[in-house]
């Protein structure tokens, strides 16, 4: 990159360094917050994955009994999920509230008795199943941040920084050099000077 070799040049360099040099501790800060926070998410992940499988392992001795032809769609709707929306260093990530399910009543003498269970474990499962979706989505949202926030972070460390410095080395030398080359014409001048005041 060309840079100009002059005063105005320098000043522009030294402020943009000092901007890069301002914004890249806050740039280090929220690249370690976005690490953090995907780590604990993680971890809560797979707490919900876990925590999901050991309600289906916990109802395997009893699967057998779903080979009975029951309308557990229509006894068990989910009406609404609620969810927000949070802060995480800058990215608005969505969070899980509540989930509201729909229970279609049935007449407890003409149905088994291992029905109620299965409708609680149904609406248990798809209460994980949605807080797995967002946990996931959660991820994917401050991982994609993550990514843009280390490309600055490198950006500034391995280009603007080393850029800005070696420019405003480069603009000292070639100033220093016109500096002395000024002086220098300044002697031989006033050599010249006092030379032809004595010849005359």
């Amino acid at each position: 990159m060309a840079v100009k070799l002059t005063k105005n040049e320098l000043k522009r360099q030294k402020d943009a360094l000092k901007r890069y040099r301002r914004y890249l501790p806050t740039l280090l800060l929220k690249k370690q917050q976005l690490q953090m926070v995907i780590r604990q998410l993680e971890g809560r992940l797979a707490d919900e994955i876990r925590k999901r499988q050991g309600l289906a392992d916990g109802a395997a001795s009893w699967l057998d009994l779903f080979a009975e032809p029951f309308p557990f769609p229509e006894w068990l709707k989910v009406k609404n999920v609620e969810t927000g929306t949070t802060n995480v260093a800058g990215v608005e990530i969505p969070v899980f509230r509540s989930i509201e399910f729909m229970h279609k009543s049935h007449d407890l003498f003409l149905t088994p008795p291992w029905v109620d269970p299965a409708l609680s474990l149904f609406a248990g499962l798809a209460r994980l199943d949605v807080e797995i979706a967002l946990l996931r989505r959660q991820v994917v949202l401050l991982a994609a941040e993550l990514r843009v926030t280390s490309q600055r972070v490198n950006l500034f460390e391995k280009v603007k920084i080393p850029q800005a410095i070696e420019s405003i080395r480069r603009i000292h030398i070639y100033l220093g050099d016109q500096q002395t080359a000024a002086v220098v014409r300044g002697k031989i001048a006033k050599k010249n000077l006092l030379r032809r005041a004595a010849a005359s």
